[in-house]
């Protein structure tokens, strides 16, 4: 019976510190050898046992738990599961020193205990499995016979999976895959129908099989039937499986490997450095592995149809000569406001960025391009993030908050998905990183299928991953639907909240909306600068090129350069910049004139793309990197007063021959759009 007045977290702490104690006096005993090496390793496994059973149950544990306010309480928090965690290492470290001799000695009565034994020292020895291969090679034949440490659980594949590491396990959608040992880090050891293993994500899966009953009893019997044989050649071809457990085709090292190593999330969540409801960014890693198939320069091409004969989303206006609106499915504006409640890093991290990808969502998988607006915040108040901040002048498309969202997908749950993260530098290593701080999904209709109202919406932030759920950012599970509702209003009021606000626009913007991509995330502010692209994109496509068959390369600066400035939010501004500047010298009358105003826009873009876009002195762009962005944004200054400075004179001409402005060699890239190579 729990003391009274001593709340769950405490009682905790008491258990730890009993446990703590238990552990310094096993490893007196076993300094002194005051027991046999069987009981002592007894005894450790019994010790190891309750530390995870402690660990468990403090996972489980919010502040809605205790019966009296805890100042600090997730700081406590995460300290005790420090301890605990430290505590295991001990308990593995010492069951590996005193693990008798594995199954290959006598298999009688101890049989689980040793098998637990060499799980446990798979674990400690992961890194240095290089060191001795022949030890490796009796690890391998011994794990791949080794039982799960719990029951196995059916997942069915939410998306493909083509495995971009040998001991992978590709899949594909709607596969039904047996799990057969779960891990912190977020790759399982798996099993496919066809009695193949490795290892898979966990967010590609979600609980629950396609499969009957009948299936699966056929499968364990199949499964029970090739252990056997197995069994059988492992005992007659001890060299052999030594020889192939160093060897390049064999994977059971990855999967052993990918079982064993510690994921850098779990350190810092271990350390304290974060919450444990932070994840590795999802959306970040899509942006960095997949190419250009989620960047915005991907969705502003033109997209063939069916018949790879015209386009699908780009057409003129016979009647005008401009580009034919197209309407869209889902075609919401939206203004990101604030964020609450959002937990901090730790100081073991300085924080580079703190900001937010949003793209389309149907609960599955990403139907656009991902979109990022970088946050601001006041050290007096870390945990408010702000958007769209005031500033003089032009407002930097990274911190425009005013967004839309264009969406031609065809699905019930389509909505918007929120990415809140950071990018970090770890103070110790000096080592970069993209964190999700959590995560938070705005459904765009409702039941009966009809569109959501233009209102202010709360959306509460939840932690984990998109694909996992009732997850609080602070790392504890959401409490059981046993719980009163007192708590689960103190839960509400304390969660984390994503605030927006859908908004209608103008009649203007809504007209420059229709001329884009049937599919594209974007801030609002460069609309007008992204609809100017897609008018001279048609009339290159369908007004200039002699046939429609015709794929010979286009000459075309812009063409060329404009779709690389999406994913550079700087250069994009220094250009929406140039023009805005360029467009007030025009006369009212030349402002009614689209030719006119579309060749001093073609002029104007490439006076300023010679200077800037291919000098030497600009650095690459590279995401939350201050020395480059500081360095970047001077030189589109500097560029953009010496245009305005050679405007009356000379035009650009001067400019560029200036020596003071150096340039990089010369590519025909710079000057010719090729069809094939960007089209979708």
């Amino acid at each position: 019976m729990p003391l009274k007045g001593r709340g769950p977290l405490q009682l905790v702490h008491r258990e730890v510190d009993n446990i703590r104690e238990q552990l310094q006096s096993l490893l007196k005993d076993v300094e002194i050898k005051v027991e046999t090496k069987e009981d002592s390793f007894r005894r450790c496994q019994d010790l190891k046992i309750s530390a995870e059973k402690t660990l468990k149950n403090l996972t489980k544990l919010t502040k809605a738990d205790e019966i009296a306010p805890v100042g600090h309480y997730d700081q406590r928090k995460q300290e005790e599961e420090g301890r605990l965690r430290n505590i295991l290492e001990q308990l593995n470290n010492l069951s590996d020193k005193i693990s008798p001799p594995g199954p290959s000695a006598e298999p009688d009565s101890g049989d689980t205990q040793t098998e637990d034994s060499e799980d446990e020292s798979e674990e400690s020895d992961g890194d240095d499995s290089v060191e001795d291969a022949t030890d490796d090679g009796k690890n391998q034949s011994h794990a791949e016979n080794m039982p799960p440490e719990s029951q196995p659980f059916f997942y069915t594949a939410l998306s493909d999976f083509k495995g971009d590491q040998e001991g992978d396990l590709p899949f594909q959608l709607g596969e039904s895959i047996k799990i057969i040992r779960k891990t912190s880090d977020g790759w399982w050891l798996a099993e496919n129908t066809k009695g193949e293993k490795g290892v898979v994500p966990r967010t590609y899966l979600k609980i629950g099989s396609n499969l009957d009953d009948d299936s699966d009893e056929e499968e364990d019997e199949e499964e029970s039937d090739e252990a056997e044989e197995k069994e059988e050649s492992d005992e007659l071809n001890d060299n052999k499986d030594e020889k192939q457990s160093v060897a390049p085709k064999s994977n059971w090292s990855t999967f052993r490997k990918a079982l064993t190593e510690i994921d850098a999330t779990d350190v810092l969540s271990a350390m304290g450095a974060i919450p444990s409801g932070f994840r590795p960014s999802t959306l970040n890693k899509l942006l960095t592995d997949e190419g250009d198939k989620y960047k915005g320069s991907s969705y502003m091409q033109p997209e063939l149809s069916q018949s790879q004969l015209s386009f699908s989303d780009l057409f003129l206006d016979p009647d005008t000569g401009k580009v034919r609106p197209r309407q869209t499915r889902t075609c919401v504006c939206f203004s990101l406001w604030s964020c609450k409640r959002i937990p901090k890093p730790g100081v073991a991290l300085q924080v580079l960025s703190r900001h937010v990808r949003l793209c389309a969502f149907d609960g599955n998988q990403v139907l656009s391009n991902i979109h990022t607006v970088r946050a601001t915040y006041s050290r007096k108040k870390p945990r408010i993030w702000l958007f769209s901040p005031r500033t003089s002048g032009v407002m930097p498309s990274l911190l425009d908050g005013d967004c839309f969202l264009r969406c031609d997908a065809d699905s019930p749950g389509l909505g918007i998905l929120f990415e809140l993260g950071v990018t970090f530098i770890r103070n110790s290593t000096g080592a970069r990183g993209d964190l999700s701080c959590g995560w938070a999904f705005f459904k765009l209709s409702d039941d009966a299928g009809n569109p959501v109202p233009n209102r202010t919406y709360e959306i509460p932030v939840c932690g984990g991953t998109p694909y996992e759920k009732d997850v609080d950012v602070d790392g504890a599970p959401a409490p059981a639907s046993t719980t009163g509702k007192f708590h689960q209003m103190l839960k509400a009021q304390r969660q984390p909240k994503l605030i927006i606000k859908l908004k209608n626009p103008n009649s203007r913007l809504k007209t420059q909306l229709s001329l884009l991509p049937d599919t594209l995330v974007h801030c609002l502010s460069c609309v007008p600068l992204l609809a100017m692209y897609r008018q001279i994109l048609a009339d290159a496509l369908l007004v200039d090129r002699p046939t429609m068959q015709s794929a010979d390369l286009i000459f075309n600066p812009i063409l060329a350069a404009f779709p690389t400035l999406v994913d550079q939010p700087d250069m994009l501004d220094a250009a929406r910049t140039a023009w805005m500047d360029a467009h007030s010298t025009l006369k009212w009358s030349q402002k009614r004139e689209e030719a006119q105003v579309k060749d001093k826009f073609v002029q104007t873009f490439q006076s300023w793309a010679s200077l800037l876009l291919r000098s030497s002195s600009l650095p690459p762009h590279r995401w939350a990197h201050p020395p480059s962005e500081e360095e970047r944004a001077h030189l589109a200054s500097a560029a953009l007063d010496a245009l305005k400075k050679a405007r009356g004179k000379n035009g650009s001409l001067e400019v560029l021959a200036d020596p003071d402005h150096t340039h990089v060699a010369f590519d025909i890239s710079e000057m010719t759009f090729d069809l094939l190579s960007v089209v979708r």
